[in-house]
């Protein structure tokens, strides 16, 4: 018997045209609302025709798109983990559709399910198509896959420029890197059987020449020997088991042996040996890669040599933009540092043609012991430092240090605790974050939630008050004052054990307002405290340098 197809709570989001949250109040309000059918605790999944129907019985109007249905039915043919598998045999589908192997078709699982995609392909035609269910596998294993966000994907590919001739990804992923700077001829190679075929793929169904193989290219190298024009890479972080050990005195490493815990710049070298001289490499990496003492040899080497020619701190990580040494050429006497991304494509292009540029440091003068290229450690305001300096102190000037106002008080109250506050039902653990609800963990001080639903994971914990008998503000109030009892990890407290006074709903309100004031004062001392040191340093620079004078 056939499995009905299955939803998660962001499909039936988006089928219904609401917000995350609002499905989150269904689950809670209605008694009725259909049961998870399979799934986790934190990431259930219900059944469509179950959801249809509750949504139809209560009025609420819904679309199930003609893409959502393949993939709610592509979904359900089998388990998640071989879903990347199925996605790529439908890519394969698209490519061959309308060929003359009048059979091909009649080899897939589902035959219904190859007619619906063969008229979705006629809607948007197949590259589309398989677009779509891409977007849809990356929603469904965003915690699983790691793809290259667009922005930063156009950035590099703006970065590399128009034209860039025979590109090699040697951990592609699922292809994003490759599409977004395109070339004559696309080489990849990432280590997920999946991720190869549905990266393959995208490729063919783009128009482009590739190659393509499913293999982990630091022990397993597809492309040995070959130089492209460019490499781009995203390579995974902080892999551990990446081939230390077996991949000792490997060619590749022409900058130094890579540290065992140093996998990103074992991709930097190997990304430099698959470039032609001259030829350009862009790779994201780790900040903590541009400053690990580790590390320092190999990025000394490479700047002795000419090959790293900027950092760009993009998001959450660095952009190390590298350039391979032409024979007999001078190598640079500057490394382009920029901690704002914004400005880097004109500076990028002046940097290359030897222009001296705002954010260039002198290599002689990273050349120091700890050879730190972090950008944010050399994007000092210095050179501004008075104009800084008036700037910062106006903000210091405008924090409020207020300090709240309370009374001594001799109350002796009862107290009961966070476990029998769950058995009595006035606390509930959700499924999601909603607005409104308390997240604490043993890092992060208690606090209340605002904004969309979210999904939290151990070791954060999340409750949900009855607003009737708890203040969700005293409740956040009374963990960070169990975290202050306890803050560090060897005397880490049993949040269930967390002791929390019984008051009246009335008084429980009126201290929450209280710790929402002093959680406030704490963050205006926190930000005093930094912009201080910060005006201590600019006023050092200042005069210094004489951009300021003492006020008489």
């Amino acid at each position: 018997m056939e499995e009905p197809a299955t939803v998660s709570a962001a499909d039936i989001a988006r089928i219904a045209a609401v917000g995350r949250a609002a499905v989150s109040n269904w689950r809670r309000r209605y008694g009725d609302f259909p049961a998870p059918v399979g799934g986790t605790a934190s990431s259930p999944l219900f059944s469509l025709p179950e959801v249809e129907s509750w949504l139809r019985e209560r009025g609420k109007p819904f679309e199930v798109s003609l893409g959502d249905r393949i993939w709610q039915r592509l979904r359900n043919l089998g388990e998640d983990l071989s879903l990347g598998l199925r996605v790529g045999r439908m890519g394969g589908f698209l490519l061959r559709r309308g060929s003359e192997d009048r059979g091909f078709s009649d080899r897939y699982d589902d035959p219904e399910l190859i007619g619906l995609l063969d008229r979705f392909a006629d809607e948007r035609g197949p590259r589309e198509a398989f677009e779509f269910l891409c977007e849809r596998y990356v929603e469904a294993h965003s915690r699983q896959l790691s793809v290259t966000p667009e922005p930063v994907a156009a950035l590099m590919a703006r970065l590399i420029g128009p034209d860039p001739g025979v590109v090699l990804d040697p951990a592609c992923g699922l292809g994003t890197l490759l599409l977004a700077v395109g070339g004559t001829r696309l080489l990849g190679q990432t280590s997920d059987p999946a991720g190869s075929c549905i990266a393959a793929h995208r490729l063919l169904l783009s128009g482009a020449e590739m190659e393509m193989y499913g293999a982990d290219a630091l022990p397993m190298d597809s492309f040995e020997g070959l130089l492209a024009d460019v490499v781009v890479c995203d390579p995974p972080f902080n892999e551990r088991e990446w081939g230390h050990d077996e991949l000792v005195g490997d060619p590749r490493w022409e900058y130094g042996q890579p540290p065992r815990g140093e996998p990103e710049l074992a991709w930097v070298q190997h990304c430099l040996a698959h470039v032609k001289p001259g030829g350009l490499v862009a790779i994201l990496m780790p900040l903590a890669a541009a400053g690990r003492r580790t590390g320092r040899r190999i990025r000394g080497n490479l700047l002795r040599a000419g090959a790293l020619r900027a950092i760009v701190t993009v998001g959450g990580s660095d952009l190390w933009l590298l350039r391979r040494p032409e024979p007999g050429e001078r190598p640079p006497s500057r490394l382009l540092l920029l901690a704002d991304p914004s400005t880097v494509e004109e500076q990028w292009a002046e940097h290359l043609r030897g222009v001296e540029v705002p954010g260039a440091v002198r290599i002689i003068d990273l050349l120091d012991e700890e050879i730190d290229l972090s950008p944010a450690r050399h994007q000092s305001r210095d050179e501004h430092a008075g104009e800084a300096f008036l700037e910062v102190r106006e903000q210091f000037e405008g924090i409020d240090l207020k300090v709240p106002s309370l009374a001594v008080s001799d109350e002796k109250p009862a107290f009961t605790t966070i476990g029998e506050l769950l058995k009595s039902g006035v606390l509930t653990v959700p499924d999601e974050v909603a607005e409104g609800d308390v997240v604490a963990s043993p890092s992060v001080p208690a606090y209340v939630h605002s904004g969309e639903t979210v999904a939290v994971e151990p070791p954060m914990s999340k409750y949900r008050v009855d607003p009737e008998r708890m203040d969700a503000a005293f409740l956040a109030g009374c963990l960070r004052a169990a975290g202050q009892i306890a803050p560090t990890s060897s005397t880490r407290i049993d949040l269930k054990r967390t002791r929390i006074p019984r008051y009246s709903i009335e008084t429980q309100r009126a201290r929450g307002e209280a710790f929402t004031r002093l959680a406030a004062f704490e963050d205006a001392l926190r930000e005093a405290a930094e912009s201080g040191l910060e005006l201590v340093r600019l006023g050092l620079a200042g005069l210094t340098e004489g951009q300021l004078i003492p006020e008489i």
